[in-house]
């Protein structure tokens, strides 16, 4: 499950360009991470809005472009996805370029399967070669292949890769710049259903192909893990551990951030004697950006356990078991896929629906896929429920944080499922309604490399919105908390004495432009218990999630450098009938919680639903829809809270 959700990168240009292809399950992302390494760049095809994903592999002094394309079963496409397969590998589409030759990757344990794929593959007459993966896995259930022979029937290069294997990977690496001089067949596969039958099982005879036994450790786990009954339980077991760890694991890493940042914090207050420069080093970089860079361990920590998952083969078992769930919302288990993306962050789970087949599908599941609780919302939800439920606390033997934390991604996921039975139901748009099938690949330890580089890809996606989106707000929102600027004079006149810095900073502050913004559109979320800081934060969300952690973070820093987090957990209302009472109350935080929840504070969500639907309607129709849902489920929650607290 990839997160790329940054501005989008331009292609990588080379004189050599190769197509990767393969059906899902088949090595073929692994083998591009290994050629590539971290040498990628992510893109878009002309005229269309599905991702290209490149990278370089270096063989000697030279370069070779790869090109990751989408997983599929066959050229006759049914989805956007496989459409784009179909349109790169066509010698006569003039609007995508067609590549120098094609690795076509094939899983040594349903070779019978990929023969089909492979066979429309040579049909385009461009230089073929054969990848074989998991040939480890066809020995291990006594399954044979001559490797020789099956290159030799079929008139192409093969080339057989195990996993972790260097030697391997340096024989297809040797290849590549001689893709020119691949074997090609004689003659192309028959196009004839019967006839590519018939050569199928010939050359599979011919090379001696064995069928792997079944693997009974696959079947003796799926037998518990896929159980209607068993394997739900499970499942949502699993995910309920999945919140606790973050929380008793990650807090100690979070809190030592925490503690550099305040000792950072510490140094700018002693040696720093300008204002302003203070003001800006330690409450827009270390009390705006540091507030953010504290929740870096909980991010790494949830993508190195949804990569565990991912890599050991559980996922597809939870895309399988939540069809059944799916489909009460009237989708399909593809559709979950689409939204387990989503908790990396809605972007790319809205470009997963291209996987469905069923237009009709593709729309509902875009529509409820910001709902799902996305790594941007993990930053604010690990602040509020610190500020809402004690350490302390627990539920029975589990974390009481972590029992809240789960709720709340239950909630978000039901709340997608629902979002989207309501658009399907009321949906004009149509398509075909096709069966759901998805392979179930045999249960493998996870490959170290490709869990720590999935995890370092979703941090460095992270620290590349803090350095960019998130410092700019940060910026803008301090000059906004700082204008305009008081003399002594004004500050004697209002009673603040102008040597006492932490009283000058929280006079400016409820003072600022930023202030006045707050209380402009204080009538809107007044009844929800936020005040004028809170109202800021919310605004300034929707340029990333993240921010209004960087805003809160910036307020408590401006009114106590020293010790910003408990400024924040002891903050009060500065005006209005509940002066001098507590901000962050029970009622107010769990409204605020439920308002992330279901707000669409994200507009490159909303600009990457535009593109998709290809109208302003849809994006406008769903942040309108968010709001009005998620403004009366705070009301609701801050009511309901407050009458029980």
């Amino acid at each position: 499950m990839s997160a790329h959700c940054g501005p989008v990168a331009q292609t990588v240009t080379g004189n050599i360009r190769l197509a990767l292809v393969g059906s899902p399950n088949s090595g073929k992302s692994t083998l591009f991470n290994a050629l590539t390494g971290l040498r990628t760049k992510t893109g878009n095809y002309p005229g269309v809005t599905v991702a290209r994903y490149e990278g370089t592999a270096r063989v000697g002094e030279h370069e070779v472009v790869i090109e990751d394309l989408p997983g599929t079963y066959s050229l006759d496409p049914i989805s956007p996805d496989e459409q784009v397969v179909a349109d790169v590998l066509d010698p006569d589409n003039p609007d995508i370029g067609t590549p120098d030759g094609i690795l076509v990757t094939i899983d040594a344990t349903t070779v019978r399967r990929s023969l089909g794929l492979l066979a429309q593959v040579m049909q385009t007459g461009l230089p073929v070669c054969v990848v074989l993966t998991f040939r480890d896995e066809l020995a291990r259930r006594g399954g044979t292949l001559d490797v020789s022979a099956l290159s030799r029937a079929l008139g192409v290069p093969v080339v057989g890769v195990t996993s972790g294997s260097r030697n391997d990977l340096a024989r297809l690496r040797s290849m590549l710049l001689d893709w020119a001089a691949w074997e090609r067949p004689v003659l192309p596969p028959p196009t004839d259903p019967s006839q590519r039958r018939a050569w199928v099982e010939s050359l599979l005879q011919s090379a001696d192909y064995r069928v792997p036994e079944v693997d009974h450790r696959t079947r003796r786990i799926d037998a518990v893990l896929l159980h209607p009954l068993w394997g739900t339980l499970i499942f949502f077991a699993t995910m309920f551990a999945f919140f606790q760890i973050i929380f008793t694991v990650a807090t100690p890493l979070q809190d030592a951030v925490q503690s550099l940042f305040d000792w950072l914090g510490t140094l700018v207050t002693e040696y720093v004697s300008n204002p302003l420069l203070a003001g800006f080093l330690g409450n827009a970089l270390i009390g705006g950006l540091g507030s953010v860079l504290v929740f870096l361990p909980q991010i790494a920590l949830l993508f190195l356990m949804i990569s565990l998952l991912e890599g050991s083969g559980y996922l597809s078992r939870a895309a399988f078991l939540m069809d059944r769930i799916m489909a009460k919302a009237g989708l399909e288990g593809r559709a979950f896929v689409a939204l387990l993306s989503s908790l990396a962050c809605a972007i790319p789970g809205i470009m997963a629906t291209r996987s469905l087949p069923s237009a009709k599908d593709r729309f509902a599941t875009m529509m409820g896929a910001p709902l799902m609780t996305c790594s941007a919302r993990l930053t604010v939800y690990v602040l509020l429920t610190g500020l809402l439920v004690s350490p302390d606390a627990s539920v029975g033997p589990f974390g009481a944080q972590g029992v809240v934390m789960f709720a709340l991604y239950l909630v978000g996921a039901l709340s997608a499922m629902a979002t989207a039975w309501v658009f399907k139901r009321f949906s004009s748009r149509g398509g075909p309604v096709l069966p759901f099938y998805m392979e179930m690949p045999s249960y493998r330890l996870p490959r170290p490399r490709s869990v720590v580089e999935s995890m370092w890809s979703a941090c460095k996606g992270f620290l590349h919105k803090v350095g960019r989106i998130i410092l700019l707000a940060t910026v803008v929102l301090w000059l906004l908390l700082t204008l305009p600027m008081h003399s002594d004079a004004q500050l004697r006149s209002a009673g603040v004495d102008p040597g006492d810095r932490t009283a000058v900073s929280a006079y400016e502050v409820d003072h600022s432009y930023a202030a006045d913004i707050g209380h402009a559109i204080e009538p809107v979320f007044e009844p929800l218990g936020f005040d004028w800081r809170i109202n800021v934060g919310v605004l300034a969300s929707l340029s990333a999630r993240e921010v209004f952690v960087a805003t809160l973070g910036q307020v408590a820093a401006a009114q106590n450098p020293d010790q910003p987090a408990e400024t924040l957990a002891h903050m009060t209302y500065t005006d209005g009938p509940h002066q001098g009472e507590k901000l962050f109350t029970p009622a107010t935080t769990a409204a605020l919680l439920v308002f992330f929840l279901y707000a669409l504070q994200c507009m490159s969500t909303i600009g990457v639903m535009r593109r998709e639907t290809g109208s302003w309607r849809w994006p406008a129709v769903a942040f309108g829809y968010m709001f009005v849902l998620a403004w009366t489920m705070a009301f609701l929650t801050h009511t309901v809270v407050g009458l029980l607290a």
